[in-house]
């Protein structure tokens, strides 16, 4: 077998291109993604990487030939940013992939979505893949994910589309370094009453439930699923352990959501107007922070077979040994 990896540079594609190499069933790989950074980097007989805009029609062509499975995990992945550039990495990209997917045969598609389509500013618990979706979306990342799905939804191809929550574990280079630097910085402070509830999702257990995906069966197929660890934490309690863990102590103050969210929203609206760039704050970022959010797995643990098998302070675990070791890198 002959994989397409997407993304493959980044944490979760550089932690499947991982699990995929063993696999005895999969002969090749070819991996792509913009650059390689030298924590990310496999070096493997499998694998070819080939660096590359998705975008880019005549590249996708190339990199499709002679491909049994397409993974795709590539993104733009932000909370903020103008929605062409979403809409090139998220939507163009898919479009060109299925394209040529139809074209030479693919025999399945495996695609990395986002519950951030589900966020609608309220408290959420058990969150289904059926469940009705916000009218307007908190973002121009989620949007664009559900019009990449839409556009699976509309070919002939055999998908599998996965909403993984949170990720976690060894090569995060996002969302816990993020916190850190908040903390290090002085602006890392409880956003509400710091019992909110949530999903977080080790790396490895999102890796294992793309390698289920390949070997689904035919009743799996063309649907979406809900990928977590199965086990909703309260998330202040994880931050504290991470930074505990690297020596840090996060202070009980805490600041009322309803006042963040407001700063945010100015901040927001300062931006739009003036230089566009990201400001300190979103309203996604802040609402990620304070509130509850947990998600169904049910439909993947029947249909995938998936069973988390790394809980969630292992993958904390995972991260900071590795963060303490490259975090200068």
């Amino acid at each position: 077998m002959h994989v397409l990896l997407t993304g493959a540079t980044g944490f979760l594609g550089f932690r499947t291109l991982e699990k995929l190499i063993t696999d005895p069933s999969i002969q090749k790989i070819t991996a792509t993604g913009r650059i390689i950074k030298p924590t990310h980097h496999i070096i493997d007989p499998k694998v070819n990487y080939q660096l590359g805009e998705l975008s880019d029609f005549a590249f996708v062509e190339k990199i499709v030939t002679g491909i049994d499975v397409i993974i795709h995990a590539a993104a733009l992945s932000s909370p903020w940013g103008d929605y062409d550039m979403f809409y090139a990495s998220n939507v163009k990209s898919i479009q060109n992939l299925i394209h040529f997917s139809e074209l030479k045969g693919i025999k399945r598609f495996i695609y990395v979505s986002t519950p951030s389509i589900y966020f609608n500013g309220m408290d959420r618990f058990n969150v289904k893949e059926s469940d009705p979706l916000p009218k307007k979306f908190i973002n121009q990342y989620a949007y664009t994910k559900r019009l990449a799905e839409l556009e699976l939804e509309k070919s002939s191809l055999d998908f599998i589309s996965l909403r993984p929550r949170a990720l976690t574990g060894r090569g995060d280079t996002v969302i816990m370094p993020r916190l850190v630097r908040a903390f290090d910085e002085g602006r890392l402070r409880i956003i509400g009453d710091g019992k909110n509830s949530v999903d977080l999702t080790s790396v490895a257990n999102v890796a294992d439930a793309i390698l289920l995906s390949i070997n689904a069966p035919q009743i799996a197929l063309r649907q979406h699923y809900n990928i977590t660890n199965g086990e909703p934490v309260v998330l202040w309690d994880k931050i504290r352990m991470v930074l505990y863990e690297m020596n840090r102590e996060l202070t009980d103050k805490k600041i009322p959501y309803g006042v963040v969210k407001t700063i945010a929203s100015l901040m927001e609206l300062k931006s739009k107007i003036t230089n566009k760039k990201e400001p300190t704050l979103t309203v996604y970022g802040v609402g990620t922070l304070a509130k509850s959010f947990t998600m169904d797995i049910s439909k993947a643990k029947e249909l995938l077979g998936y069973v988390p098998k790394v809980n969630t302070d292992e993958a904390i675990k995972e991260f900071v040994h590795w963060y303490q070791r490259n975090e200068n890198s």
